[in-house]
This record gives C-alpha cells, sequence and structure tokens, in this order.
C-alpha cells in the first residue's frame, strides 16, 4: 500500500495544497505548530475510524471556513484507488473510487495505516482506557466487522445506564434489566473474545520488537485482565450495586490490557525509554500483523519520534521499517535523516514545501 497523492483543502491550518510522496521515507519538518502533525491526522483519517488526537469532526475544519476536503490517490490491491473526505457541519461523508459510502466507516480495511506519536507513551502510564482504545483501533483496521460489533455493545451499554439511572425513581424499570443484560453479554463476550485473541497474537512479534530495541536487557509481557470472566452471571451479580452507582461495573468497558517488564508493571516503575521502547514494539508488531493478515503493508505515521530515540533505537527502527512507505515529522530533520535516502517537505504556517 503506497500513498501516490495527497490533496487538502481547509483541513486544520492547512493551506490548500498537495503532497507527492515518495514510497519509502518521507520526512516532513519545520518548527512547532506549523501543521506538521495536522498532515499526518489528514492521512489517518482515511482508515476510515477517529482521529488519533480524539478530535471532534468539528474541529478538523479550518476556523472561518465552512468545510474541509481531503482527496488520496493511493496504489492497494493491485491497482489504484481514490478516497474522498467532506466535513461539513461537524460531519464527515466519503466517497471511494466516486462511489459515496454511508459513512466513512465504509474505508475501515481499505486503506491501512499504524500511528505513533509522543502522546502514545501514555498507553503505558496511563489509565485503562487508552490501551481499549489502541486494541480497539488495531481490531477496527484488521476486520471491518469489528467496528460494527464494538458499536452494538456501546449502544447496549448506553442503554443499560440510562435504564440504571432511572430505576430508582421508576422500580416497575427494573425488570427491563434482564434485556440489557442479555444484549450486554452477547456482544460483550464477542467483544472480549475478538481482544483476546488479537493480543493473543501480538504478544510474540511485541517480544521480538521489544528485545531488538533494548538490546535484549528485558523481557516484555501483554495479559487481557478482564473485568468478568462469565459477563451474564458478573451483571446479574453487580446489578444492585450498579443500580445505585447508575452506571455498568463490569464488561468490556472496564477491561485492561497489562503491560509487564520481567514480570512487573510496566505501568508502576519503567522509565520513560522503557515505556516509549514498549510501544515502539507493539506499533512495530500491530503493523506486521497488519501486513499478514491483508497482505498489504500499511502506512507508517511517526509524529515527532525520532528526537527521543537515540541513534541505536533509530537505526532499528529504519532497518524494520525499510518494507513499509513512511511519514515523519520533525523539527530538524538532519537529526533524523543524516544520510539515509528519502524525501524533504518543509511546513510553515500550514504551507507544504517539497
Amino acid at each position: 500500500m503506497k500513498i501516490q497523492r495527497l490533496e487538502w483543502n481547509h483541513f486544520r491550518n492547512l493551506v490548500g495544497g498537495t503532497l507527492e510522496p515518495g514510497e519509502a521515507v518521507n520526512t516532513i519538518y519545520g518548527e512547532n505548530a506549523q501543521g506538521k502533525t495536522n498532515l499526518l491526522e489528514s492521512i489517518w483519517l482515511f482508515t476510515g475510524v477517529r482521529s488519533f488526537r480524539g478530535a471532534k469532526d468539528a474541529d478538523l475544519v479550518q476556523n472561518g471556513a465552512e468545510a474541509a476536503s481531503l482527496k488520496i490517490t493511493f496504489f492497494s490491491e493491485e491497482r489504484p484507488q481514490t478516497a474522498e473526505i467532506r466535513i461539513t457541519d461537524g460531519k464527515k461523508a466519503a466517497c471511494l473510487n466516486g462511489v459515496p459510502l454511508r459513512s466513512c466507516s465504509g474505508l475501515i480495511g481499505k486503506f491501512r495505516a499504524v500511528a505513533f506519536s509522543p502522546e502514545n507513551i501514555s498507553l503505558v502510564s496511563g489509565g485503562p482506557a487508552l490501551r481499549r482504545n489502541f486494541l480497539d483501533l488495531s481490531l477496527c483496521e484488521m476486520r471491518p466487522g469489528y467496528a460494527a460489533l464494538l458499536g452494538r455493545y456501546e449502544r447496549a451499554l448506553f442503554q443499560r445506564n440510562a435504564l440504571l439511572k432511572d430505576i430508582p425513581r421508576h422500580a416497575e424499570l427494573l425488570d427491563s434489566l434482564d434485556i440489557w443484560d442479555e444484549k450486554l453479554a452477547a456482544y460483550g463476550e464477542k467483544v472480549t473474545a475478538a481482544r483476546a485473541s488479537y493480543l493473543e497474537r501480538l504478544c510474540v512479534p511485541t517480544e521480538e520488537f521489544y528485545s531488538g530495541i533494548c538490546g535484549n536487557r528485558e523481557k516484555i509481557g501483554l495479559f487481557y485482565r478482564k473485568s468478568a470472566q462469565n459477563l451474564r452471571d458478573s451483571l446479574k451479580a453487580a446489578r444492585g450495586g450498579d443500580v445505585v452507582s447508575g452506571h455498568t461495573s463490569v464488561g468490556p468497558h472496564r477491561d485492561d490490557l497489562e503491560i509487564t517488564l520481567d514480570g512487573e508493571p510496566a505501568r508502576g516503575f519503567a522509565s520513560q525509554g522503557q515505556k516509549r521502547s514498549a510501544v515502539l514494539a507493539l506499533k512495530l508488531a500491530e503493523a506486521e500483523l497488519l501486513f499478514r493478515d491483508s497482505g498489504e503493508k500499511p502506512v507508517i505515521l511517526l509524529d515527532d519520534v525520532m528526537s527521543e530515540l537515540d541513534a541505536g533505537r533509530q537505526d532499528y527502527l529504519f532497518r524494520h521499517l525499510d518494507r513499509f512507505q513512511v511519514f515523519i515529522t520533525c523539527c530538524e530533520p538532519g537529526s533524523v535523516m543524516k544520510d539515509r535516502p528519502g524525501r524533504l517537505f518543509e511546513m510553515s504556517a500550514g504551507n507544504l514545501k517539497g
């Protein structure tokens, strides 16, 4: 999978323009707050999942503009393809090869990318929601049907929580919980099974990449921690407490991915360097699994990552990304590219020069 051309208009602070990248490493450099990350974000949106920065759609339109538009030409499935995204009135609409899609989620599985940014360090040090989100986004790209499954679970969870808040005022609604417990358990068990299966496959390449990055100094471990072993039984057992609190206390929305180093929880004691190495290993493993499952090499997006790595880790990363098309942002290209081949683009006040 290779991007051949990217076009944008009124997207965040980016002045209308185009990018025709090389097939290997593409470095976008410039001072902070010039639009480098915005460019990577525009590429990421074509995966069909939400922004890796957690932005609302309305925030993606340039101040003062009525709409933003993006268009990408990419080579995939042995042919050139085009996709377009338009953001109007706070909502996204998409087309693939000239055919309108029901929603942007229709792009899932058509264009694949893996993104790494400094904020990803919180995968190790932050709360469980960030690690669940990592698993969910990875699964959405790998299995387009997972996004629909997750959506059904989240809608059932919303309805159950709304009912829990009404029951203290309307006791006659208590029996209605049986319906939502059954739906939540049916969807939730499938979500949990998909996450656990994916994590099992992710473990081996993550261990290999982490070992290479850290020079075999320690071993990384990944473990899926369920909030309930049997969701149907656990929902019934927790019903009284859930009615009091007004929210559902067990289910995939309360599960966690535990990351360990030499058997100890990385969240509590890992250094910044160890956390960065762990996330890099996870992202490399994610890219590897996407490649194995689809036969297409995902596009790699590295946002301000290289400057935080020493020369050895930089060399390791480049060696393992030589099969992929890569987009890197940085302030000073010399510290990243050195004598490596690739294309350079300068970003200044939303203008891209190549």
